[in-house]
């Protein structure tokens, strides 16, 4: 029998306002609404985008223990983090393999940890495995735990209005533990598209109050706000070249080979160090690259992608059409000596070699760094 998906508690919303439901990492998400993908791309890049992403897991750990349970744990050296401070990191395995990358939260009094959807149990057992010989508490809090995202140039305004704390001072990678309309929240000063704009925590049994009010507050200030699904949110998270589990990073693949090493911190004794550091010295046999087609044709993941001479030396890993640039491109890895921007590569559709070219990441800029 097939895994039964589950299902967010605005499932109900979704299917009520002609979301397209598709399985999604063991759940059910809206992949698109009646305005189409393309549209909600460039919605939440001119305006603002909602985001039902209660897939994702959220774990609190907490103990005298806890920094050091984590540094253990992650690539990144959180004993740099300033208290309401978030940051990107990465779980490792022994061989540098990927176990999944993650946002830490350094919250007064506990750490918070969001993990991906169809990577929560095996996180949470990775956790719970190592925590012997630390005075930690590790709690999976994700049934409890609501989870959304308002992305966009307009989001912190739009959500200003609904808040008691000036969110200008809240900066990013940062959080703020306030209400939203009188509700418990954490916000983050977060997110995975490369707009500006928040990821907002607070108690599950108010997930339909709170996006419904959000959705109402923006025609009230007169700003554009929309439901964004996991179509728009894939070409938003692409364009500025963060990555997404199962695509450019998991357990066959390392941060070096990802080009995540700047989220390694090598002073920091986490697990996979030596065999990162190892790797470091006897070079990489694969890279992460972006490439952009200059023959007509769409590259999927799972492509293989071949040099003019129709030799095989890589394969694509994401794959779509670019709203934002207006351009058919991609990720894909290859070996080093191929990763020169600029080489020319072919991207083999259907048994067809297309032509293409590598080209420098990130496609889009992220806003917040402009």
């Amino acid at each position: 029998m097939s895994q039964e998906l589950k299902r967010t508690r605005l499932y109900q919303w979704h299917v009520d306002h002609s979301g397209r439901m598709v399985p999604f990492a063991g759940w059910e998400m809206p992949v698109q609404y009646p305005t189409g993908p393309i549209e909600e791309h460039h919605a939440t890049r001119r305006s603002a985008g909602l985001f039902d992403i209660d897939h994702m897991g959220q774990i609190t750990v907490t103990g005298p223990d806890a920094e050091a349970y984590l540094n253990r744990l992650v690539t990144w050296d959180i004993g740099l983090m300033v208290e309401n401070e978030a940051h990107y990191a990465l779980m490792c395995y022994q061989n540098g393999g990927i176990i999944d990358d993650v946002f830490i939260y350094k919250l007064p009094g506990r750490w918070f940890v969001v993990v991906n959807a169809d990577n929560l149990t095996k996180d949470f057992q990775w956790m719970q495995d190592h925590a012997a010989g630390y005075d930690v508490t590790v709690k999976d809090v994700s049934d409890e735990t609501y989870m959304i995202a308002l992305q966009g140039p307009k989001a912190i305004e739009l959500l200003q209005n609904l808040v008691p704390v000036d969110l200008a001072g809240v900066s990013r990678f940062t959080a703020v533990e306030t209400e939203v309309e009188g509700v418990a929240a954490i916000i983050g000063r977060t997110g995975y598209t490369g707009e500006d704009g928040v990821e907002i925590f607070f108690p599950a049994d108010r997930a339909l109050q709170i996006w419904e009010r959000i959705l109402s507050a923006g025609p009230e200030k007169g700003i554009e706000v929309q439901p964004i699904g996991l179509a728009a949110r894939d070409s938003l998270r692409f364009e500025p070249a963060f990555p997404l589990y199962g695509h450019e990073i998991d357990a066959d693949t390392t941060p070096l080979e990802a080009n995540l090493g700047w989220a390694c911190k090598f002073d920091s004794d986490f697990i996979g160090k030596e065999a990162l550091l190892k790797q470091k010295e006897t070079g990489l046999t694969k890279k992460l690259i972006g490439f952009e087609l200059t023959d007509k044709g769409v590259p999927r993941q799972g492509y293989p992608v071949a040099s003019p001479a129709g030799e095989e030396i890589g394969v694509v890993v994401t794959g779509l059409y670019a709203p934002t640039v207006e351009k058919y491109c991609g990720h894909a890895f290859v070996p080093p000596e191929y990763a020169k921007v600029g080489t020319n590569i072919r991207i083999v559709i259907r048994n067809k070699p297309k032509a293409a070219f590598i080209v420098k990441r990130p496609f889009y800029q992220p806003a917040y760094r402009k």
